[in-house]
This record gives structure tokens, sequence and C-alpha cells, in this order.
């Protein structure tokens, strides 16, 4: 028996049109009662106090200060519709390019010193073998105390006197004593000691925690390659926490341009002015100008130091987006 070869089906009728695909069916549109038994009511109501509580205290007053901006009041007097004459006073007055002289000195003086040391103590800190529960106490103790003890208490120590502590300890080395918070010259870098010691604490555990991301595969590779401890550090530590080093580096320079308490309890802005910063010239604005102070030109300098930051932490995302991603 021959076998042979079944010839094709013919083509349908019609040529060689092939049928068209079944298009997809219309997506419909989610109306309320979808959207009601699909959850969307339960998930309002877990999602409605955080939103009443993020309104009521954080865009209200937002929104009054922006108001309360193109006014001028004490707020026992009924207020007085001013428009931008607040914007115009402050920026008139001579003190504020003295206020953010001393602002950017303070910034750049704690991103010198204040940045870079709570990733060294971490990077140390992660190589010890034994008690580092202990140490990461020790290095988080002085966020544990109150910012307005710790500044009084290094008040003491700032005694300009051949007795203080400080200089006592520099008189060690045969260094003379210092005028610390009595010298223009000094009182800034003063300021700026206390601040750095004060709140390296939180940056050091939050590095400790970043550095358990670090694949330890990597080290393992460094250490076969014969590289040092410092070269391990800039080839693999810092790499590895780029991401959140841009993070941390933003909010300390929100953080530094904000400063208030130190000039406020060390100096009260003195010498000189020479540690007026911009928040103590709100302070000032607000409580020392009247009765009742102005609080117009108060919230006017804020609002100008919120859209400056505001600006700034823009461009900072946008300049550092792919640097922190690749």
């Amino acid at each position: 028996m021959t076998l042979t070869a079944k010839p094709p089906a013919a083509p349908p009728a019609g040529g060689d049109d092939v049928p068209p695909a079944a298009s997809a069916p219309p997506r419909r549109r989610r109306g309320i009662r979808t959207w009601v038994r699909g959850g969307g009511l339960s998930t309002l109501a877990f999602l409605a106090p955080m939103l009443i509580v993020f309104t009521v205290f954080s865009w209200s007053p937002i929104v009054q200060s922006m108001v309360m901006s193109l006014q001028e009041t004490n707020l026992l007097d009924p207020p007085t519709w001013v428009g931008l004459d607040n914007f115009a006073h402050v920026l008139n007055d001579p003190l504020l390019g003295t206020a953010v002289v001393n602002t950017l000195y303070f910034a750049l003086l704690a991103l010198l010193f204040g940045f870079p040391l709570p990733i060294l103590v971490a990077v140390l800190m992660s190589e010890v073998r034994r008690a580092k529960g202990f140490y990461s106490a020790l290095a988080y103790l002085p966020v544990v105390v109150p910012p307005v003890v710790a500044v009084l208490l290094w008040k003491v120590f700032y005694d300009a006197s051949p007795t203080g502590l400080f200089n006592t300890i520099l008189s060690w080395v045969g260094i003379p004593p210092q005028p610390w918070l009595q010298s223009s010259a000094t009182a800034m870098p003063s300021l700026v000691l206390e601040a750095t010691w004060a709140a390296a604490g939180g940056a050091i555990i939050i590095y400790l925690a970043a550095l358990l991301s670090v694949p330890p595969e990597l080290y393992d590779a460094a250490e076969v390659d014969g590289a040092t401890i410092w070269q391990k550090v800039w080839n693999v530590t810092l790499p590895q926490l780029r991401g959140i080093l841009f993070i941390m580096l933003i909010l300390q320079v929100i953080a530094t341009a904000q400063v208030f308490l130190e000039p406020y309890l060390f100096t009260g802005g003195g010498p000189n002015n020479a540690t007026v910063t911009i928040l103590l010239l709100i302070y000032r604005y607000a409580f020392q100008n009247s009765l009742g102070g102005d609080y117009g030109e108060a919230t006017a300098l804020s609002v100008m130091l919120a859209i400056v930051l505001a600006l700034l932490s823009w461009l900072y995302f946008k300049l550092t987006e792919r640097w922190s991603t690749s």
C-alpha cells in the first residue's frame, strides 16, 4: 500500500482573507457603586483620621501663615491687610544680610565637620567585634539629653576664664585660654561644635543600620585584592551608601538652615550680631519688636525661608536623582 500525502485543506471562501482577531472588550469605567463594592468606603474610613490630622496640623498652619504674611498683626489687635509690605520691610532690613551670612557660615561649618564625622564613627564602630551595643548606646547618648540641658551644660564648659573646663584642658597642652562665646571669631565655631556633638548620634545609628545592607562578599573580594580599610571604605562602603548619603546631606542642610536653639541660648545673637541666624531674626520680629510683636513680618520671613528651602531641595533631588540610583 502506498501512502500519499494528504493535500492541504482548501482556504475558506473569500480568498486569502484571514478573519480579524477578536477585539478586547471595552474597559468599563468604574462607577461609585463599583468603588463601594470594592471596599472604597472602608479604605476611606481608615484614611480619614490621618487626612484630618494632617490637614489640621500641617496644611492649615501653612495656609494661615501665608495669609498672616500679608497682614500686619500682633495677634491682639484686629489684623490689617498690607499686601507685600511685610516682604519689602524684611528685604530692606540691614540685619537680614547678616543673618543670611551667619546661617550660611553655620551650615558650611556643620557640613564640613558634622557630615563626615558620623560616617567615620559608624564605619569604625562596624569594625568592632565586641561591645558594639555599648558603643552604639554611647554614641546615641547625646541625642537622649534634652537639647536645652545640653546647651546649658556646654555653656558652662565654654567658660572663658582660665579655670573653665575647656580652657583647663587646653592649658595641659600649652594652649592659652580661648574666649569661646565672647569673641565674634570663635562664637560660631563654638556653636557648631556643640550642635555636631548633639546631633551626630542619630546619624551614626542610621549609618550603622545602612551598613548592614552592604553585601559582605564585596568586602571579602576587596580583602582578597589587598585593599586597606580606607580603600574598602572609599571603594565599597561609600558607593553602597550613596542613596542614604544624599538623603542625609539634604536633611542636614535643611536642619542647619533652621538653627535657632544654639544661638538663642548660647549668645542671643551676639557678640555684635555674629551669631544672628534667620530663625533668630524671625523670633525677634515676632517677640522683640513691639508690644505683642509683628507676626506679619515674622511669617513673611518664614515663608521666604520655606520657599528657598523647597527650591533648594527640588534642585538637589533633580541633580542627584541619577547619581543616587546608578
